[in-house]
């Protein structure tokens, strides 16, 4: 534990004293399992293709200590400084989103990544912490006055990122940023008719994704009827759950991640049920809902909406993105390529989700006296 006294007026000793401890730990015991899943599961995805066996470990690791620098810096601030983040960065989020359209290197069929050098970067990792910290600004600025059109400002920018999400195409981010929008409106106590409204036009546009691409259709398909199309990753995934048993195979030992394609990033979970095993798999789970449920219950002491909009928000973003990885895993749901946070491999996807609990730190802190942001 970190020696500070109580009387120590550090700027250091004051965030030691007001963060969230236990959430702290839940991250650090995340970021564990990563680091562990990571040196189990890449080095063979990598010499499958030819890459030098630690080639995603070291990547993994570059991106780590930055993100985990980010995660203590943005927990330092205070809940003004999280507003200005979360503009600047939603800005920021979105004009790089747009330029992927434009010179974005293509993927499998999508435009959702930028190049640097040796580096790139995926802009709608950053986007959804952005866009909900600042969908709360305005969602808790229009409650304080009626004249601030704050409502009617979030709907559009939410359409505007789902245009630019759906452009890509990327339905599971585009999931996601509907997630916070829906849970922040419910949340901030808008008209329900409204929300029904929202929810209408949910599923129309889930409806028109179907029948319009291919890619979307196959896996709504497969997941409905295995035998409609390549079902691969899936029963091995389940496969793998089957061999761990309880207690697993041990670190190293499973054989899941010599044949799973994407057995590193988007089938992570199933790497840690055959190695680590059942229990393992459920304190995984566990840390995740304590992060979720922990941060919903502080965000309530704080009595101030802007917060409590941003974390339902943020921790909204984090919970589903964990729960569609392992759902999609165990066959709960149709596969999508969603990361397990702090867990799967992928530099844009750490350094989001370090933005994200960074903010959700920040603003879950011990804030004496906080009334206005």
């Amino acid at each position: 534990m970190i020696g500070f006294a109580r009387t120590d007026t550090s700027h250091l000793a004051r965030w030691w004293w007001t963060v969230d401890r236990w959430s702290l730990a839940a991250v650090s015991l995340l970021i564990g399992f990563g680091i562990l899943l990571t040196l189990a599961a890449s080095p063979a995805v990598a010499d499958r293709i030819g890459y030098d066996s630690y080639y995603f470990v070291k990547r993994q690791l570059a991106y780590l200590v930055p993100s985990v620098v980010l995660v203590i810096w943005l927990s330092m601030l205070e809940p003004r400084g999280v507003r200005r983040v979360g503009i600047l960065l939603f800005i920021a989020a979105l004009v790089l989103m747009a330029l992927t359209l434009l010179v974005g290197v293509e993927i499998k069929g999508a435009r959702r990544w930028l190049v640097f050098g040796s580096a790139s970067l995926q802009p709608s990792e950053l986007v959804k912490p952005a866009f909900a910290v600042t969908a709360a600004w305005l969602m808790s600025t229009a409650k304080a006055s009626e004249r601030f059109p704050g409502l009617s400002i979030t709907m559009g920018m939410y359409g505007l990122t789902v245009l630019l999400l759906v452009a890509q195409p990327d339905m599971g981010q585009t999931a996601l940023v509907t997630a916070i929008f829906f849970a922040e409106f419910f949340v901030g106590g808008m008209p329900l008719y409204l929300i029904a409204a929202g929810i209408a036009i949910a599923a129309g546009g889930a409806i028109g994704a179907y029948y319009s691409l291919p890619h979307f259709a196959s896996r709504i398909d497969r997941f409905l009827d295995p035998a409609s199309g390549d079902s691969y990753q899936v029963a091995t995934g389940l496969e793998a759950f089957m061999n761990g048993g309880l207690f697993g195979r041990g670190p190293g030992e499973g054989t899941v991640k010599e044949v799973l394609p994407d057995a590193h990033s988007d089938f992570i979970f199933a790497v840690a049920g055959e190695e680590l095993g059942f229990f393992a798999c459920l304190m995984i789970v566990a840390l995740f809902a304590a992060i979720v449920l922990r941060g919903i219950a502080r965000s309530l002491e704080a009595h101030n909406l802007f917060v409590l909009l941003a974390v339902t928000g943020l921790l909204t973003q984090f919970g589903a993105q964990a729960a569609i990885h392992m759902a999609s895993t165990l066959n709960l749901m149709p596969t999508k390529g969603m990361t397990l946070p702090f867990i799967s491999y992928g530099g844009s996807s750490l350094l989001g989700i370090a933005v994200t609990m960074g903010l959700v730190l920040a603003l879950t802190r011990r804030h004496v006296g906080l009334k206005e942001v």
